[in-house]
């Protein structure tokens, strides 16, 4: 455990003030609860992927380094939105009109952060990949791919899940005298999940996973969902554990946010997999594009 927090401190002094989403193993549980939560029409092989989409649900933050410096700095504000930067402004439908609107406000779109529309453009190209497996249900590169695509979706829908990744208050609330108030109570929320080590199939039992009807609406509603539990994060802030703290006593008030946190980043994730599944029985597939031909028989 000393090792393990050791690296944990050392990670954390490489990326200075990295705002970071649920820890990785925290996307790990979440990621596995929300496949096992999907219903049968599902493809199998998107199912059977559990692993593989979780092992993915990592890399936008492992994509946060600086010895890759361009994908570092454009990763950074994908998963997060500081939403009172926009002045009471809603979030318009994709990312060119927010960052029309961040300009009219005088505000950097990369400072305020463009997690909703990472969580919407993922989602969509999953789709685009579902409507090649359904023109060519056995290639293999094509499944590849949408586990790939899966796991980003994962990593973003969650991170949106968690309150402090939603406002200009995400590590400590300034208070009038220049003191801040919790500081540090981003790392706490990070871990609280893979602290709690909570299990993928308790979270997915009794799920109901309905597709959204509007893709980008219903982003926009969980993101106001969430938005509004800032207060309730804040009011645990005393209660919350130090990650390794060995001596914490378990908190019923804390125990029980993270589980309606980690259920509703489980759903939504779920949610947005179908949504994916379904809108791709819609979108029609260039003309020029011919996988059988390109990819081979032995996929096929």
């Amino acid at each position: 455990m000393k090792r393990f927090l050791f690296v944990v401190c050392v990670i954390l002094s490489v990326v200075g003030g990295t705002a970071w989403g649920w820890w990785s193993g925290g996307h790990n549980i979440l990621t596995r609860a929300a496949i096992q939560a999907l219903p049968d029409e599902v493809p199998a092989f998107f199912r059977d992927g559990e692993r593989m989409i979780a092992h993915c649900s990592y890399d936008p933050d492992i994509s946060k380094n600086r010895g890759a410096p361009h994908v570092s700095n454009a990763e950074h504000p994908e998963h997060y939105l500081d939403i009172e930067l926009l002045e009471g402004k809603p979030l318009p439908k994709n990312r060119y009109e927010f960052t029309q609107l961040c300009t009219e406000l005088g505000i950097k779109p990369d400072k305020v952060g463009f997690v909703p529309y990472a969580v919407a453009e993922w989602t969509e190209r999953l789709a685009v990949a579902l409507a090649e497996h359904r023109k060519w249900p056995n290639n293999s590169f094509i499944q590849s791919k949408c586990l790939v695509y899966a796991g980003f979706i994962a990593h973003y829908a969650q991170d949106m899940c968690q309150p402090l990744h939603l406002t200009i208050h995400f590590d400590g609330w300034k208070q009038a005298d220049g003191s801040v108030l919790h500081k540090g109570i981003h790392e706490k929320t990070d871990a609280l999940i893979e602290y709690l080590e909570l299990d993928p199939s308790a979270l997915a039992k009794d799920q109901e996973i309905q597709p959204l009807d509007d893709l980008m609406p219903g982003i926009v509603e969980e993101f106001h969902a969430g938005h509004s539990l800032l207060k309730r994060v804040y009011e645990l802030g005393d209660k919350l554990p130090s990650y390794g703290d060995k001596d914490w006593e378990r908190v019923p008030e804390v125990v029980d946010f993270a589980t309606e946190r980690a259920r509703e980043a489980t759903h939504f994730t779920a949610v947005l997999y179908l949504t994916a599944w379904e809108l791709s029985s819609k979108i029609k597939l260039e003309g020029w594009l011919d996988r059988a031909k390109d990819d081979g028989e032995t996929t096929q």
